[in-house]
């Protein structure tokens, strides 16, 4: 049996997990902006907060219930790097996204 110290817990094992998110691409001469902030709050509420916010991945988080995927600090900032991708307005892209644990433990996905 697998123990995981102060995350572990008589039914599952959990996390207060930090995410960063990198973005890139050209600076819109006219706004000054990469992309809009707003626009960038609304695709990571969508698909970072309101996804994994005080949810049981395993159970809450359909890509990652029932076995589909571990919930691995790999797996969520591949997942994320994907969804953020896929939202953001081009030509603006993801670059990396770091999952955190805590401050000495953390993954990240990047485009390299």
């Amino acid at each position: 049996m697998a123990t995981f110290g102060a995350c572990a817990w008589p039914n599952f094992h959990g996390h207060s997990y930090v995410c960063d998110v990198t973005v890139s691409g050209p600076i819109d001469e006219k706004t000054g902006f990469l992309v809009d902030l707003g626009v960038l709050d609304r695709i990571l509420k969508q698909h970072v907060k309101d996804r994994f916010d005080h949810r049981n991945i395993n159970l809450d988080v359909p890509e990652f219930a029932d076995g589909k995927l571990v919930p691995t600090g790999e797996n969520l900032a591949r997942y994320i790097f994907e969804r953020v991708d896929e939202e953001l307005p081009k030509p603006a892209k993801v670059q990396r996204v770091t999952v955190g644990e805590d401050d000495t433990l953390s993954a990240t996905y990047s485009r390299d």
